[in-house]
């Protein structure tokens, strides 16, 4: 069916006055390099087609592969479900260069890839920023992909080697899959989810690094076929006001980030799952950060190491939204019906537009309070602190009085 009714299944449009596009960029064709979504305020007027919400099929292998199901099964089903939405963003839309844009990195979740946070990139867009959504290549992602260099013919060995790397065409390339890669039975998961959660980092920051060099003006090759003008983009953002932003395994890829590289201003953790952090990290955290909580993900030990980052002197700030669920955060929140939501818990009670429009509105708050911008977000700032409909300040879990950590 699609996402073309006005108030059926569907992921919202920006409610900003930006019209948003998105492209997707891959800089190295190889698995070292980046590979990230780019939603950006865009011109108006041209006729640009909306990009399908789950890009290619193997996606919904992934996913199948990440849920333990048959890929042959549950990936038609997911397809039969999914494959029809579109994301409400205008697909390689010339870029608006309008002032400075400030930049969002966003990590995505165990099991998820670039496109699955959609909403809540494009709202950020659409209020003036650049998001640069990472499609992390850990084994966290329920599949992404790279590519290798063809195999060179005996007739092609003798030619011209003047291509390099950097500037090989598709033609010249092999499609590479990389599924989702759970970690071994009887293997212990802190290290392995550690590895994982320090190489996700440095994705964030490659990815960093590579809007830096596109606002510089320097060259970027796209490995993916696009008609993008990345020089329309020299000079316009403000890179002193960077945010590194995610959900669950994403939040502690912030946090990760966060103690890597001083250029993050701040951070927003959706849902955090901290998990695959080590203990010495929280001293090494020295800017502002925002979790934002579900009400049904969270449990004493999580709880306690969030509390962790608390200081006296650098603001740390909790609330939880009522009614929410951990898929409350990610687009399928969006495109399930209440039965199928209700049993795969992919909704809670509370309206998922509802509960995402909290999310955001507080997120900016934190960004402009934390970051100088000269925007009207500071309206919302009563969230931050917990105050409004749906939302109770810090966590609805008990704490124990101790700081011991009991049995979960």
């Amino acid at each position: 069916m699609g996402n073309s009714g006005s108030h059926c299944l569907g992921i919202p449009s920006g409610r900003g006055q930006n019209l948003v596009g998105c492209i997707d960029l891959m800089a190295d064709h190889t698995i070292q390099g980046s590979f990230i979504r780019l939603y950006y305020p865009c011109e108006q007027g041209g006729k640009h087609q909306q990009p399908l919400w789950i890009p290619e099929h193997e996606y919904y292998y992934g996913l199948a592969d990440f849920l333990k199901y048959s890929r042959s099964f549950v990936g038609h089903i997911l397809s039969h479900l999914y494959g029809s939405y579109r994301v409400p963003a205008e697909w390689d839309a010339p870029f608006k260069s309008d002032g400075k844009y400030p930049l969002v990195v966003f990590s995505h979740g165990l099991g998820a890839f670039r496109t699955l946070y959609s909403a809540i990139c494009i709202e950020v867009a659409s209020q003036g920023f650049v998001v640069a959504a990472v499609e992390h290549r850990d084994g966290s992602a329920s599949a992404t992909y790279y590519f290798e260099e063809k195999i060179k013919t005996s007739n092609e060995v003798g030619q011209s080697t003047s291509s390099t790397s950097s500037t090989l065409t598709l033609d010249q390339l092999e499609q590479k899959w990389l599924y989702y890669k759970p970690h071994k039975v009887g293997e212990q998961e802190f290290p392995f989810r550690n590895l994982q959660v320090h190489q996700r980092a440095e994705e964030c920051i490659r990815a960093l690094n590579l809007i830096t060099d596109i606002n510089m003006g320097k060259p970027v090759h796209n490995v993916l076929p696009l008609d993008f003008d990345f020089i329309k983009m020299k000079d316009s953002l403000d890179l002193s006001k960077v945010t590194i932003m995610g959900h669950s395994f994403g939040g502690a890829t912030v946090i990760e980030s966060l103690s890597k590289e001083l250029r993050f201003g701040c951070g927003v953790a959706l849902d955090v799952w901290m998990f695959p952090l080590e203990d010495d990290i929280y001293a090494k955290v020295q800017k502002p950060i925002l979790f934002i909580n579900s009400q049904k993900f969270h449990w004493i030990a999580n709880i306690l190491k969030m509390k962790k980052l608390d200081s006296n002197t650098i603001q740390r700030k909790m609330f939880t939204i009522i009614g929410t669920v951990h898929q409350s955060f990610p687009d399928f929140t969006f495109l399930t019906g209440s039965f199928l939501g209700k049993i795969f818990r992919l909704k809670g009670t509370i309206d998922p537009h509802i509960a995402i429009d909290i999310s955001n509105k507080a997120s900016l708050a934190f960004i402009q309070r934390h970051l100088g911008l000269q925007k009207d977000f500071n309206q919302w700032d009563p969230l931050i602190d917990g105050k409004g409909e749906h939302i109770i300040p810090g966590t609805n879990i008990h704490l124990p009085q101790s700081n011991s950590d009991p049995k979960q």
